[in-house]
């Protein structure tokens, strides 16, 4: 389902958070790809090293709950897919992902890196 961030917020954000509540609740694995994630205490967080050859490139952030939808968040727009397919498209991706990624102190390294060439 195709819903414009616009019309989705015009009312503001407490219905659109009520409504998700219940999708959280029953979720057992969350996967998450988004650029912009903040580690928690209960979050797995991995980094892709720079130099390391991807088969994957998504353009956009996606939530992958279960294996019963995928929410994708595009520049306009989230997209909330259901279909078997689509959802094993995401599924696939993010374990692609993920196996590229470093973990722990090898991650940390990462970010370490990245902050020190700005300087």
């Amino acid at each position: 389902m195709y819903v414009e961030w616009r019309r989705l917020h015009r009312d503001g954000m407490r219905r659109v958070h009520e409504q998700t509540v219940p999708l959280y609740q029953r979720t057992r694995h969350f996967r998450v790809y988004a650029s912009n994630l903040v580690a928690q205490p209960n979050v797995s967080l991995g980094v892709i090293p720079f130099g390391v050859r991807r088969t994957v490139w998504p353009l956009e952030a996606f939530y992958a709950f279960d294996n019963s939808q995928v929410a994708v968040e595009t520049l306009t727009a989230e997209i909330n897919l259901i279909a078997p397919g689509e959802i094993g498209t995401y599924l696939k991706a993010f374990n692609e992902l993920s196996k590229l990624a470093a973990r722990g102190p090898k991650a940390r390294a990462c970010i370490t890196r990245a902050i020190d060439s700005l300087g």
